[in-house]
C-alpha cells in the first residue's frame, strides 16, 4: 500500500466514524457550509466524487445509494469502491488526463479527494456535535499546500474568504480559517 493510499484510508475512517456516529434526527442539522445540512455534506461526497472519477479511471459503475435513502451506506459504498480501486495496483496507477496534467488515479484522489474528505470531517462533526479534532499530520500537510496556493484558492469559488483567528491558533483552526470556516 502506498504512502497517498494509507493517508486516504486513514482520513476516510475518520469521515466513516463521523457518518457512523449521526444520530437519526441529526441528519438535517445546519452544516457550516453556507445553505447545506449534515446529509448534503455527504451528499457532496457521494455525487462529485463518483463523477469525478468513475467514468474517467473506469471504476466499477455499480449505483451509490441515495444519501437521501441512507447516508451511511451511500458514503460507505462509495468509500469502499475508492479503497478497492486504491488497493488495486492496475487501477491505483491508471493515467488519464485531468485539467491538472496526466496524472494517476491515486495521485488524483491524493490531491483534490482526501483533502475534500478531511474538511468535510470537520463540517460533518461540527453540524451534529461530534468530536471535530482532524488528523493532525493530515492537517499540517493541507495547511501547508493551501497556503501555497494562497489566493487562487479563494478564486476557485470553493471556499469561503479566511476568516480571522488569534495569534498562535492551531494549524487546524488555521487551515479551517483560511477555507472560509468559523472554527
Amino acid at each position: 500500500m502506498s504512502e497517498s493510499s494509507e493517508r486516504y484510508r486513514r482520513v476516510a475512517a475518520q469521515f466513516t466514524r463521523r457518518v457512523e456516529a449521526v444520530p437519526v434526527d441529526r441528519w438535517d442539522s445546519p452544516s457550516p457550509c453556507e445553505g447545506w445540512k449534515a446529509r448534503d455534506v455527504v451528499a457532496h461526497l457521494c455525487e462529485w466524487l463518483p463523477a469525478f472519477f468513475v467514468d474517467p479511471y473506469d471504476l466499477d459503475r455499480t449505483p451509490i445509494p441515495s444519501v437521501d435513502d441512507d447516508p451511511v451506506a451511500s458514503w460507505t459504498a462509495l468509500d469502499n469502491l475508492f479503497q478497492h480501486a486504491l488497493d488495486d495496483p492496475e487501477i491505483a496507477g491508471r493515467v488519464r488526463d485531468t485539467h491538472m496534467g496526466a496524472w494517476t488515479f491515486e495521485q488524483t484522489v491524493d490531491t483534490i479527494c482526501t483533502p475534500d474528505v478531511l474538511i468535510h470531517t470537520w463540517d460533518l462533526a461540527r453540524a451534529v456535535g461530534l468530536d471535530e479534532q482532524l488528523d493532525p499530520d493530515e492537517v499540517h500537510r493541507m495547511l501547508g499546500s493551501v497556503m501555497a496556493m494562497g489566493d487562487a484558492l479563494q478564486a476557485s469559488g470553493h471556499y469561503g474568504p479566511p476568516t480571522a483567528v488569534a495569534d498562535g491558533a492551531d494549524e487546524q483552526t488555521r487551515l479551517l480559517a483560511f477555507l472560509g470556516r468559523r472554527p
